[in-house]
């Protein structure tokens, strides 16, 4: 029996994943919020429940799912390898660039399982784009882009009045502070490409100038193959949140997310019509004999797992990773590159968009190789 700690009643959302996996139990829940701590334990039938994270590492679970407030990722990791567990972090992986090279370390010294919970990676109709694109029905892949809409100013405090962590760690910082969502689908269908550099511009402080965070800010990744990959981040401006849109842009067609009014997931490849001048969009729903065969036979009870269905696959990943060796779908390699976009951003915006290269977050790097160039 593979038994697993929850840290942060914000990773139930896994809860319905791993019941649905014969072998797994839940074993505990970790949350500060002692009423709230009892109330999901009850509703979920969960036996152990602490408030102190160390306490519950010392206890027979085998996994953790951290899934606390940012800043808290990589302690709370680093502290779950060192006692032996293995662990599903939730976004991002941490909240700067030495976290990461630690984070790395850790993963390294005690060789046990780390995987980044990105379920926007996840989402259906991202896994449909995957599978076409690896069978190179878009050709040559050379410009994606992501947006994460998501206004949240609201969230700065919480409803007792007090200041919340997304006041400073999110809202407080500029840049893209919060990239995975966007970015990840797109490098996953970029495959084995690696991000070289990073650009980042804003629009400056219109609706809360309270913030640090500006209304609107824009990330470019400079891919080593030359690839363009094109971020917006939004959690300022008054408007409808749009959270998963995503485009992608190859040689033979193209792909966009829906925008909102009713608009479809849609796509266009070469040779549907005589010309581009009289091509016309295809709603994506056509082609879903390209889902992975997963998603083609997932269950009612693994679909009500949330997020579109995708969090169910995370937890699946996840604990594939952990009972046959497999390699982790988003490791500690992949999960800092992504989340470094972050503080790369934040550098650039602050220096009038200059470019920032990225580190090299490869396997066994020498403590020489671990270097931020500004």
């Amino acid at each position: 029996m593979l038994k697993i700690g929850i840290a942060g009643a914000r990773g139930l959302s896994t809860i319905a994943g791993f019941n649905a996996i014969d072998g797994v139990k839940v074993e505990a829940l970790c949350d500060l919020n002692e009423d709230l701590l009892r109330e999901q334990a009850a509703k979920y039938s969960i036996p152990k429940t602490y408030r102190v994270f160390d306490d519950m590492l010392e206890s027979d679970i085998d996994a953790v799912v951290v899934a606390t407030p940012m800043q808290y990722h990589v302690p709370q990791t680093v502290a779950a390898l060192e006692a032996g567990k293995h662990v599903l972090s939730e976004v991002t992986a941490g909240v700067s660039i030495d976290e990461l090279w630690w984070l790395i370390e850790c993963v390294e010294k005690y060789n046990k399982v780390y995987m980044m919970a990105e379920n926007y990676c996840y989402i259906p109709e991202n896994q449909l784009i995957k599978s076409m694109v690896n069978k190179g029905l878009f050709g040559d892949l050379y410009f994606g882009e992501g947006e994460y809409l998501h206004e949240l100013k609201g969230l700065a405090t919480y409803p007792n009045g007090k200041t919340s962590w997304r006041r400073f760690w999110q809202l407080g910082r500029r840049g893209m502070f919060y990239p995975t969502h966007s970015l990840g689908p797109i490098m996953q269908w970029f495959g084995d490409d690696h991000i070289k550099s990073v650009i980042c511009v804003g629009s400056g402080w219109h609706t809360a100038p309270e913030f640090a965070q500006e209304d609107t800010s824009i990330t470019l990744c400079q891919m080593e193959s030359g690839r363009l990959i094109k971020l917006r981040l939004d959690c300022i401006s008054e408007r409808p949140h749009n959270l998963a849109y995503y485009s992608l842009q190859g040689t033979n067609g193209c792909y966009e997310a829906p925008r909102g009014m009713g608009d479809d997931h849609k796509i266009w490849l070469k040779g549907m019509d005589d010309s581009t001048d009289k091509a016309k969009w295809r709603p994506l729903r056509e082609f879903y004999d390209y889902l992975p065969d997963r998603y083609k036979n997932v269950t009612e009870e693994q679909k009500s797992s949330g997020h579109w269905g995708g969090d169910y696959f995370v937890v699946q990943d996840f604990v594939d990773a952990i009972v046959n060796g497999d390699k982790p779908a988003i490791d500690v390699y992949d999960a800092c590159e992504w989340t470094a976009v972050a503080f790369l951003s934040e550098l650039s915006v602050m220096n009038g968009g200059k470019v920032i290269d990225m580190p090299k977050f490869r396997a066994n790097l020498s403590n020489q190789n671990k270097i931020l160039k500004i």
